[in-house]
């Protein structure tokens, strides 16, 4: 039987803030700068990422950046389709009773702003929000796990109407702003140095998932991590993939997630877990659609060779790596490079790894249009002379096969230097400045 008004109301007022103070929160700037400016197109705005990784919040922050520009709370709506009364009725019509419900309860005086989360949860919610759109009668925020997100028919249905932003967890520089550490300069940058190197092995062990930051005991943020993980293979993977084989597609997750950085073919993965090229196949792609895991191509001008050629892993989240290797004092090099990859991918850089002529590896080539503009390699420290030896013959040997001189880098944990070496120039960056620019 289909709630009523009365009981959908009830559950919309715990949810929203018509008559209570809004929570305190963290400000993410990084985020709320593009979700206001995709705002204000009046186009259908969609955030999606991987879950916990504080699109909610995200929200929430929009909606007190709504307030301060004058609009009245009972404009506002925010439905969470995740809460536990509202299962066994998520249909397209218990959005329509919502929406009613709220217009006849709150009667707001000027065109309201639809808060919707975890609207996956509802089979053909993007027909009934193209409905809405086209009358604009309201303001349209969508949230949901990214495997729902990107499917061909969303993406035919709400073509060109729609705009989406990827949420990530916490940067470092987030993850600071977040324990209350501010940087404003390059002299706050040197004196609180102790207090960075601190937080940034905090970081190394535990990851950026925002709700971590509160805890401290480190058996609760092992549990809680297993938690996420469970959650985004049984919720994003299993259930909406209606897959039977749960424990090969939770083999292959963690492996992909322990082994990050780590060149992956799909013939391994259907060895490794005996299981069909097709299935090995078609579980890396589910993966990388729940933001659980990303591909790195290896370099090629040939866009089929590129497509051929082995892939490099990396995790969402260097904490969910962690928690699913068991060897994080081994993991330094692996996690400072999946903490570089998730950097330039924030960043917006399009990136690749790379192997020279001579089988020398380039951990990532950053190529902007047609032209390679850098080379970066990422080591733990250069105190070993065979390390430093090795990292830097790489960049020249890579640099050497590009018409043009692409800046090389190597960031490590070291101090900051510019080397010469053999005719080429290598900047060595430490990687807490290389975060924090």
């Amino acid at each position: 039987m289909m709630l009523n008004k009365e009981e959908i109301f009830e559950i919309l007022a715990t949810w929203n803030y018509w008559d209570k103070p809004l929570p305190p929160t963290v400000a993410r700037p990084h985020y709320e700068k593009k979700i206001a400016r995709k705002a204000r197109t009046g186009e259908i705005l969609i955030l999606k990422g991987v879950r916990r990784s504080g699109k909610s919040t995200l929200l929430l922050n929009e909606i007190k950046r709504i307030i301060a520009e004058g609009h009245d709370i009972s404009s506002i709506l925010y439905v969470n389709f995740e809460d536990p009364r509202l299962l066994g009725h998520l249909t397209v019509e218990l959005m329509e009773l919502i929406k009613e419900t709220y217009l006849e309860f709150m009667t707001p005086k000027e065109k309201p702003f639809f808060f919707f989360d975890e609207v996956q949860n509802l089979t053909g919610w993007e027909k009934w929000i193209l409905k809405e759109y086209a009358t604009r009668a309201a303001h349209i925020y969508v949230t949901g796990s990214s495997s729902s997100l990107l499917s061909r028919e969303i993406g035919t249905a709400l073509s060109g109407r729609y705009l989406d932003i990827t949420v990530f967890p916490l940067s470092f520089a987030e993850f600071l702003s977040f324990k209350g550490i501010s940087i404003c300069s390059k002299t706050d940058k040197v004196n609180k140095k102790t207090e960075l190197n601190r937080a940034f092995r905090d970081f190394m062990t535990q990851g950026g998932f925002p709700k971590l930051v509160e805890i401290t005991d480190l058996e609760s943020q092992q549990e809680l991590l297993k938690s996420y993980f469970d959650s985004i293979l049984l919720r994003d993977i299993v259930a909406r993939h209606n897959l039977t084989n749960y424990r090969a597609m939770e083999e292959m997750a963690g492996f992909l997630l322990a082994n990050t950085s780590s060149p992956s073919s799909t013939n391994k993965l259907k060895n490794l877990l005996g299981i069909s090229f097709e299935k090995a196949r078609d579980y890396t792609a589910m993966l990388e659609d729940a933001c659980l895991i990303f591909q790195l191509h290896r370099f090629s001008w040939s866009l089929k060779k590129q497509l051929t050629n082995v892939r490099k892993f990396y995790a969402i989240d260097i904490g969910l790596a962690n928690r699913v290797s068991f060897q994080v004092g081994s993991r330094q090099g692996q996690n400072l490079e999946n903490i570089v990859f998730l950097e330039l991918i924030r960043r917006g850089c399009e990136i690749y790894y790379y192997k020279t002529k001579n089988d020398h590896e380039i951990d990532f080539l950053v190529k902007e249009g047609q032209e390679v503009t850098e080379l970066i390699q990422v080591s733990y420290n250069l105190k070993d002379e065979q390390t430093r030896k090795r990292e830097f013959t790489a960049l020249k040997s890579a640099a050497a096969e590009f018409k043009k001189m692409p800046k090389c880098m190597v960031l490590t944990m070291d101090r900051n230097e510019t080397i010469q070496w053999q005719n080429i120039s290598i900047e060595v960056k430490n990687m807490i400045d290389w975060l924090l620019p």
